[in-house]
C-alpha cells in the first residue's frame, strides 16, 4: 500500500497576502467570487463536490453556497456570505461552518448568512467603480449584480459613484495564479507524486487481453489509496487506434497483442493537480516502427523540457518540440514535404495537432495567458507547466500501414526554477529500455 503525507495546511496569512495583492490590483473595484454550484448526476443524486478554484485561491473557502466580496480602494475589505448552521441539513450532508466560524477561520472583516446577500450586496457593489465578476453563473447572483449595475446607471451620473462596468476577475487573478508560492508548489509536488504512483499501477496492469477499464481502475485506485481526492480529469487508457483520439475516455476496448497503450492521468491532491502521460507496448516490447516513432516523441520531450528556463518565451517550448518532431518524421519518411513546408502548421498538425504545454495548478488547465499584445509570455520562476509532445498516425492517414493506428504522447510536469527547471514527474521513466522494463516487470 502506498502512502503519502498530507500537504501542509496553507496558513491564513498566505490567503491574507493573496487578498492584499488582489485589493491592490482592484484599485477602486469590487470582486465577487461565488462558490461552485452543486452538480447533479441525475435527479437528486449529486456528484462529489469540487470547490471553486478562484474562491479557494482568494480565501480558502470550500463550502457550497459561499460568496466572497473583496473591495479595493482606500478602505479594502473582505466580506463573506456562507450558509447558516442547519442540524437537519447537516445530518444528510455534513457539518457547516456558519457565519461566525467562517469569518474567524478565513479572516473576513465581516461574515453574514447567505440569505442576507440580496439585501447587503447592492451597498457593497455600489462602493466600487467596477465589478469583477464572471458572467454566466447560475442562481440569483447574476441578477443581483445586474440590478446593482442598473441602479448605478440611473443615479451614478449625478452622484459620480457606483459600478459602471463588469470585468472578468481573471484579469487580476490569472496572473497571480500563474506564480505558485511555496505552499502551492508543495501541493503540486504531492499531486505529481501520487500521479506517478497511479501511472505505475496502471502500467502494471497493461497486457494483451486486459480491458482498458481495468487499467483505468488501477490508476484511480492508487490515487485514492495514496490519499488523493481522485482524478483531476477523466483518465485516458487508450489502446491501439484509440491512442489517436486526443481526449478518448470511453476506456471500453480490450488491449490486443502488439498495441501501444497511452495512459494520460492526473491525481487531484489538496485541490492541486498532476498530469502525466506515458505510452507503453502491451506486449512488453516495441515493434521497430513503434520504437522509431517513440524515439521521435521522446527526443521532442527532452528538447522541449530543455527549453524551460526563466525569461524564455513559453512559445519556445512548443517550437522546440515541433522542430524535433518535424525533423524526426522527415527522417522516417512519414513527412514527405521539403523541410520548410513541413514546418508549416497546416502540414505537421496532421500528426501533432495540439500545443506542447499548458499551465498546471488548482486547475488541470490552469488559467493564464500564453501571450499578451501579440507577444508570448516569458517563463518565470514558480510557473508550473506540462510538456507533452505527441505523434498520432491515424488509420487511413497517408503513412505506411505498419505505422497506422499509432498514438504516442509522453508528458511530464515541470516547474520553472531560478536557474532553469525541475521535472516533478521525472521519476517515472521514459526511455525505451526503461518503459519496456516497466511493462515486463509490472510497473
Amino acid at each position: 500500500m502506498s502512502t503519502f503525507s498530507s500537504p501542509a495546511v496553507i496558513p491564513a496569512q498566505v490567503f491574507a497576502g493573496r487578498r492584499s495583492a488582489i485589493c491592490e490590483a482592484l484599485e477602486g473595484g469590487v470582486m465577487v467570487l461565488p462558490a461552485a454550484p452543486v452538480r447533479f448526476r441525475s435527479r437528486d443524486t449529486e456528484y462529489r463536490y469540487r470547490p471553486d478554484s478562484e474562491l479557494y485561491y482568494a480565501c480558502g473557502a470550500i463550502e457550497p453556497g459561499t460568496v466572497a466580496v473583496i473591495s479595493g480602494g482606500a478602505e479594502p475589505s473582505f466580506v463573506l456570505f456562507v450558509r447558516e448552521r442547519d442540524p437537519d441539513a447537516e445530518l444528510w450532508a455534513g457539518p457547516r461552518l456558519g457565519p461566525e466560524a467562517a469569518g474567524e477561520l478565513f479572516g473576513a472583516d465581516a461574515a453574514f448568512p447567505i440569505g442576507d446577500l440580496a439585501r447587503r450586496l447592492p451597498a457593497l457593489l455600489h462602493a466600487g467603480d467596477r465589478v469583477h465578476y464572471r458572467l454566466g453563473r447560475e442562481g440569483e447572483l447574476p441578477r443581483l449584480v445586474q440590478a446593482a449595475l442598473e441602479e448605478a446607471r440611473v443615479r451614478g451620473h449625478r452622484k459620480g459613484s457606483g459600478p459602471r462596468a463588469v470585468v472578468d476577475p481573471g484579469e487580476i487573478l490569472d496572473p497571480l495564479r500563474l506564480h505558485k508560492d511555496e505552499f502551492e508548489l508543495e501541493r503540486v509536488r504531492q499531486a505529481c507524486a501520487v500521479t506517478v504512483a497511479g501511472q505505475r499501477a496502471g502500467i502494471a496492469a497493461v497486457a494483451p487481453g486486459v480491458g482498458e477499464w481495468v487499467i483505468e481502475a488501477e490508476v484511480e485506485a492508487e490515487f485514492r489509496r495514496a490519499g488523493a481526492a481522485g482524478s483531476g480529469f477523466e483518465t485516458i487508457a487508450a489502446s491501439g487506434p484509440n491512442g489517436c483520439v486526443l481526449h478518448y475516455v470511453d476506456n471500453s476496448r480490450i488491449v490486443r497483442d502488439g498495441d501501444l497503450v497511452l495512459v494520460d492521468a492526473g491525481a487531484e491532491f489538496g485541490l492541486y493537480n498532476g498530469d502525466v502521460t506515458r505510452t507503453v507496448p502491451a506486449s512488453g516490447s516495441f515493434t521497430p516502427e513503434q520504437r522509431a516513432v517513440y524515439e521521435v516523441v521522446e527526443a521532442a520531450r527532452v528538447s522541449a523540457i530543455a527549453a524551460v528556463k526563466p525569461d524564455v518565451p513559453v512559445s519556445d517550448v512548443h517550437e522546440a518540440a515541433v522542430s524535433t518532431i518535424v525533423d524526426g518524421l522527415l527522417g522516417l519518411g512519414l513527412l514527405t514535404q521539403d523541410v520548410q513546408d513541413a514546418r508549416s502548421p497546416s502540414v505537421y498538425r496532421e500528426f501533432f495537432p495540439h500545443q506542447t504545454t499548458h499551465w498546471l495548478g488548482l486547475d488541470v488547465h490552469d488559467p493564464g495567458d500564453y501571450a499578451r499584445a501579440g507577444s508570448p509570455r516569458a517563463l518565470q520562476p514558480g510557473m508550473v507547466l506540462t510538456v507533452e509532445p505527441g505523434v498520432y498516425l491515424r488509420v487511413g492517414s497517408k503513412v505506411p500501414a505498419a505505422f497506422q493506428g499509432m498514438g504516442i504522447r509522453i508528458e511530464d510536469d515541470i516547474v520553472v526554477t531560478e536557474d532553469g527547471h525541475e521535472n516533478l514527474t521525472g521519476s517515472l521513466p521514459t526511455s525505451i529500455e526503461d518503459v519496456e522494463h516497466l511493462v515486463s516487470e509490472g510497473g
